[in-house]
């Protein structure tokens, strides 16, 4: 059943990228429900390589701040929570779990630095990009962006692990009044092809 066209406009059709925020929490509860959405969008042989970290409080966000490109303080400082949408480059070692339907799934990628960076890169961008759909479904805007160190973010929030940072999403209720114009997107015939 397609959903109704209020539901494509709220995630899709009339969503924006938001740099600006009004003083309002997100609750410890609407992060949990936001993960329990996005965690069913599929992965490739359901390997789920995302982590994410939900930068929140006010020493976290002095932690993150050192890492962020000049241009993105203000708005991730100002923004309630910050996701840093990571991916485990370990994350095969999960996979007699999560695909328990062909126990040799693991051997896929183990030993081999190409399948492990090519699929848990890709999987986890799609994670990313669920995080997104499933945050604006429940209310709350975002602002994904690039524009930051990697290797800062990775010491300060994932040292001794074999996660690394992708990008972050700025999340919370967003100030409309602060939205550049809207722009523009290709139509179907200049980037689409039915074969």
């Amino acid at each position: 059943m397609a959903l109704n066209d209020n539901a494509l406009a709220q995630i899709f059709t009339e969503a924006r990228t938001h740099t600006a925020w009004q003083d309002k929490a997100v609750s410890d509860e609407t992060l949990k429900q936001l993960f329990e959405l996005l965690k069913w969008g599929p992965t490739s042989a359901n390997c789920s390589p995302a982590r994410f970290v939900f930068v929140k409080s006010a020493a976290a966000k002095e932690r993150l701040k050192p890492a962020l490109d000049q241009g993105n303080v203000n708005k991730t400082m100002a923004a309630p929570v910050t996701a840093i949408v990571a991916w485990d480059y370990a994350f095969y070692e999960h996979m007699p779990r999560l695909f328990p339907h062909d126990q040799s799934a693991r051997s896929w990628f183990a030993g081999k630095p190409e399948a492990i960076q090519t699929g848990g890169f890709r999987n986890g961008t799609l994670q990313g990009a669920y995080l997104i759909i499933a945050a604006r479904a429940l209310g709350l805007d975002c602002g994904p962006m690039s524009g930051f160190n990697n290797a800062l973010v990775d010491a300060e929030f994932f040292a001794g692990t074999e996660i690394r940072s992708n990008f972050l999403v700025n999340l919370g209720y967003g100030d409309a009044s602060k939205l550049h114009p809207r722009g523009p997107r290709f139509n179907f015939d200049e980037v689409c092809k039915i074969a």
